[in-house]
């Protein structure tokens, strides 16, 4: 049985770590990985990887650098309006449009 959690940050959401080795680093989330609460965000967590070559695919072997999932809570997001890191909250629109919304500057996160 696999559980969907609530995750508020989607992709290419600008996010600022606030906890472990790669504390107060700034990327762009490339996927949210829902049923287990992480996201992947460029430039953050990375790990080596082991690859055999393969012809067919055009990959070369050796160790590759990329990309590990991080924990959902370790991240904040960062407001497109005011620029700091924020909680996220929610907002009915007149139209009944849900928007998130920054807990700062009361601006909009969603583009």
């Amino acid at each position: 049985m696999t559980t969907s959690y609530r995750v508020d940050v989607r992709r290419n959401d600008q996010v600022k770590v606030i906890a472990g080795k790669d504390l107060n680093k700034v990327g762009r989330v490339l996927r949210v990985i829902r049923n287990r609460q992480r996201l992947v965000v460029e430039g953050i967590s990375m790990v080596k990887r082991h690859t055999r070559p393969n012809p067919s695919k055009n990959l070369k072997g050796g160790i590759v650098e990329r990309e590990g999932p991080i924990h959902a809570s370790n991240v904040m997001i960062i407001c497109g309006t005011c620029g700091k890191p924020t909680r996220i909250g929610h907002q009915r629109l007149s139209d009944g449009k849900k928007i998130r919304i920054c807990r700062k500057c009361e601006g909009s996160l969603d583009r």
